[in-house]
């Protein structure tokens, strides 16, 4: 909703800059998107008094113009309009000027004579013709009235006005009219709000021997309508074509306006009809029938059907009600006698019909929201007063309203106790009765009379919301809630965030993407034709082919920021994502099964194998997780077979010892996969199940007391088989040292001619300690020969 600050003014006599005023009303619950003003837009224009007119000496189609810029001397212009006269009035650019056109003006020479600036033209100041009737859009714009010579142009052109854009909420359609914000406008700075009541219209004659209304749609909550005959069709006056500029509206004719006028200032859609064309001169205001169809003023020519609400006279629809006129339901220069129309119509009817006939309009628009039958009367009053004031023509005595279920305004009791709960602060019945009075809420005796306009208040909290309005949200002290329970996070939500954590602390960014996206992504994975993830969840309204499936595997979602942030020349990427997974269900009517993973990718100097791997195991630490392991993958497709492992986990089993099942799988992605990506490094990539590393979890870590009594630490360089997996070897040292086993570090591996073909030779250091008592070099032994033959059982000796 545009407000020209001029006319808000001119019911609220409020005094702020056009940065205070958006400020405050604002922070009064009417939001300011932005506001502009027309005249910032140039610069150094003026008003000029043309002294004198020749022609130019060596030209046939320039002329040269003496112009009094009210700077001394007159100043020379050549220009090559020729409508100019001495005395006349008009803008000019002196030197160095800026124009609203984005042209800049600089002094020069035409045809050899000195040239001081530019008398502009409507196009020039971005003006048409319908803002200056009269004027061509081929000349030098001659202003309608006199000013003094230098003073700026933008108030003698009447762009000096600011305008503001609103966001009206939808429970607010009162605030889509200049009185509704201009009242909003005068409660926010406590200035009276003058507002103006026309008078009922003393016209000649009875409207009703000339036309008649019935309204026979249940959806029509009132209608009226007035007539105007004797109508002389002219521009509108200057200050109602300025206001309908700076509201964002092009002014046509002065019947027109007049309608577009009380829109604006009352939010009370209006049509004026050619009662030449209301055939038989009868109105009804009723369903559409079937078959039935109508050109609209857009000259297009729709279908009708009987859910749409439509104006009819004898032969059939003249109008959409709500939505737009028939094509000759409008006014033309030969029209004689205009029918006003000012109606209520309901708001979801007319939103279904413009929706059907996909047509939105500003009519449309306001009607939807849900607008005061008893502004409909009010509004059609100001038409008719306008006409008077206009002299657009001679008024038909009487006004048809058919309003069969008039609104009356509702009460409620004043409990400043509740809002006072509500809000938690103490405001005094006295104050509240001082906020609600300049908002039309009148309190007597204890009691709020609501008026029609505003049906958002009904709850002591809609009271609330008044008073802290304009009490100020910033002024309320930060308390607690009471009254309800305190929200706490629940084990599975603390579960999460500490992992976000730990992936955020091992240098992992974490983000965000969609869980829907092509079926082409399983073939840029190498997913084989057969395998389960291809079966995906079809979206049926899909956005495109890109977004037609909901994923199944989130891997592809993860590469492609992997390769967006390649193909933005990243050096190096570390990325992951909580992603939920969708698994379809045999029930056409079943939902989905969803289940969360743990995606991770990365690429770059410092990301391989290993150091992904340190990402797991940081993960599975903070869960609390202790009996794991990690089995090579040689079978893999997405990942590169034997750069990749598998970690399973131990999860707990009601009434059955625990099993190992698997996390998920880590490693290098396949050489395919990447090229598939268009990314070059080599790429690591991570899938784990979120949900099982939950289950899996243990308790929550408990304090140990430091040992009392010292360690001892042993090295073990070991040889074994090239393809036997280290985790096994580990396992097979923690399992034989039992609980003296502190902690057991892998530092060393090797390959080459001093252990022979297909071995190779890994290094361990134990930590071995007794929490009760000190171990001596002989324990330490022990321990280490239970170790060695252990392995020795799986064909690892200690190397010599």
């Amino acid at each position: 909703m545009k407000l020209p600050m001029e006319w808000a003014k001119s019911f609220a006599p409020f005094e702020a800059t056009p940065a205070e005023f958006a400020e405050k009303m604002t922070m009064t619950g009417s939001k300011v998107e932005t506001f502009e003003r027309e005249a910032d837009a140039m610069s150094n224009v003026v008003v000029g008094r043309v002294a004198a007119t020749q022609p130019h000496p060596d030209s046939d189609h320039l002329h040269v113009i003496q112009v009094d810029t009210g700077a001394g001397e007159p100043i020379q212009i050549v220009t090559g309009a020729a409508n100019l006269k001495p005395g006349d009035y008009a803008p000019v650019a002196l030197h160095r000027s800026k124009l609203p056109n984005g042209a800049e003006i600089r002094k020069g020479k035409l045809r050899g004579l000195e040239s001081n600036g530019m008398l502009c033209s409507l196009p020039e100041l971005c003006l048409t013709t319908h803002d200056f009737p009269g004027s061509s859009e081929e000349e030098i714009l001659v202003l309608e009235e006199p000013a003094e010579p230098g003073s700026d142009a933008a108030v003698a052109l009447g762009m000096d006005d600011v305008t503001f854009d609103f966001e009206i909420t939808p429970n607010r359609p009162d605030c889509l009219s200049v009185r509704g914000l201009a009242r909003e406008a005068a409660a926010t700075f406590r200035v009276p709000f003058k507002d103006h009541t026309p008078p009922e219209p003393q016209g000649k004659g009875d409207v009703s021997t000339l036309l008649s209304a019935v309204v026979q749609a249940e959806t029509c909550n009132r209608y009226s309508a007035a007539m105007v005959e004797n109508v002389r069709i002219k521009p509108s006056p200057r200050w109602l074509r300025q206001r309908l500029r700076h509201a964002g509206v092009r002014p046509i004719n002065n019947i027109v306006d007049i309608t577009n006028y009380v829109m604006l200032e009352y939010g009370q859609p209006m049509h004026a009809f050619d009662y030449a064309y209301v055939n038989g001169g009868k109105i009804t205001v009723r369903m559409a029938k079937e078959g039935e169809k109508i050109v609209t003023l857009d000259g297009i020519e729709r279908a009708l059907d009987p859910g749409m609400m439509v104006i009819a006279d004898e032969k059939g629809p003249i109008a959409v009600a709500g939505v737009m006129g028939g094509e000759y339901s409008g006014v033309y220069d030969t029209t004689e006698k205009v029918v006003f129309e000012s109606a209520a119509f309901d708001g979801p009817s007319v939103r279904a019909t413009s929706r059907r006939l996909g047509l939105r309009t500003e009519s449309s628009g306001r009607f939807e929201k849900g607008l005061d039958p008893n502004t409909a009367g009010p509004a059609l009053r100001r038409a008719l007063e306008l006409v008077v004031e206009l002299d657009a023509g001679d008024i038909v005595g009487g006004i048809l309203d058919d309003y069969p279920r008039p609104r009356a305004q509702r009460t409620m009791p004043l409990n400043v106790a509740a809002v006072n709960a509500l809000l938690g602060i103490d405001v005094s019945e006295k104050e509240v009765i001082d906020i609600l009075t300049p908002l039309d809420l009148k309190v007597e005796n204890g009691v709020i009379t609501i008026p029609t306009a505003r049906a958002d208040v009904s709850r002591d909290c809609d009271i609330a919301e008044e008073v802290v309005r304009f009490v100020g949200y910033n002024t309320i002290p930060a308390t607690i809630l009471s009254g309800v329970a305190k929200a706490r996070p629940t084990a599975r939500q603390l579960f999460e965030e500490k992992c976000m954590r730990v992936l955020v602390g091992c240098g992992l960014w974490q983000c965000q993407t969609y869980s829907f996206y092509s079926p082409a992504g399983f073939d840029k994975i190498n997913l084989p034709e057969n395998d389960p993830l291809r079966d995906a969840v079809k979206i049926m309204n899909p956005f495109g082919e890109e977004t037609s499936i909901m994923r199944t595997t989130a891997l592809p979602s993860i590469f492609e920021v992997a390769a967006r942030n390649w193909a933005a020349r990243a050096e190096s990427c570390a990325v992951f994502e909580q992603a939920t997974e969708y698994t379809p269900t045999p029930g056409e009517e079943d939902l989905p099964i969803e289940r969360q993973k743990l995606v991770l990718a990365a690429y770059g100097p410092s990301w391989d194998y290993a150091a992904l791997k340190g990402v797991a195991e940081a993960l599975l630490e903070v869960a609390g997780i202790t009996r794991w392991e990690v089995r090579r993958n040689d079978a893999g497709t997405t990942f590169h077979p034997g750069r990749c492992g598998d970690i399973w986990v131990q999860v707990p089993v009601e009434n059955a010892p625990p099993e190992l099942v698997k996390l998920g799988t880590l490693g290098e992605v396949h050489p395919a996969v990447t090229e598939s990506y268009d990314i070059k490094p080599r790429l690591v990539a991570a899938d784990l199940s979120l949900d099982l590393l939950f289950e899996a979890s243990g308790a929550t870590p408990q304090f140990r007391q430091l040992p009392k009594f010292p360690a001892i630490t042993r090295d073990l360089a070991l040889v074994a088989g090239e393809d036997m997996p280290a985790a096994e070897i580990a396992g097979a040292i923690t399992s034989a040292a039992g609980k003296r086993l502190e902690s057991l570090t892998l530092f060393d591996v090797y390959t080459g001619e001093k252990i022979g073909p297909g071995k190779k030779s890994l290094a361990y250091s134990l930590v071995l300690r007794d929490a009760a008592a000190t171990l001596t070099d002989a324990d330490a032994d022990e321990i280490i020969g239970k170790v060695l033959a252990k392995l020795g059982g799986m064909g690892v000796a200690l190397r010599q």
